[in-house]
């Protein structure tokens, strides 16, 4: 059963950094993309960051490129997603998810996602 669960969010000052975490088991983790997405409220969920299943390359949205930065630890199922300069905008419920292959695409993505760990930036 494919489990993805997300932690590390917390209340963060504009200016303020986070690093968020992502553990999964029930699949071949060396073997997918993985990708970190947000929600903020009233909006629609979008995609943050990928990653290739190797690791060796990654793709940002425009809001956070500069900012954020996608890792992954395939030897601990494990993606991270550190956040530097974080602003109000920011403020969303984060979510992981994973598709098989060496790039990440939305299309073959697990249609399930796990909590989520919420994000707030405030002064």
């Amino acid at each position: 059963q494919v489990q993805l669960v997300e932690s590390g969010g917390g209340l963060v000052q504009p200016g303020g950094s986070l690093r968020l975490s992502c553990a999964a088991s029930g699949f071949t983790f060396r073997a997918y993309a993985l990708s970190w997405y947000r929600q903020a409220p009233g909006k629609e969920r979008e995609l943050v960051a990928d990653i290739t299943s190797t690791g060796g390359s990654t793709r940002y949205a425009d809001s956070v490129k500069g900012r954020f930065t996608i890792s992954r630890d395939n030897a601990k199922n494990a993606v991270y997603l550190q956040m530097n300069s974080l602003k109000p905008e920011d403020t969303a419920v984060y979510y992981c998810n994973a598709a098989p292959g060496y790039y990440y695409s939305d299309s073959r993505a697990f249609g399930s996602w796990g909590q989520g760990t919420q994000v707030t930036v405030s002064s």
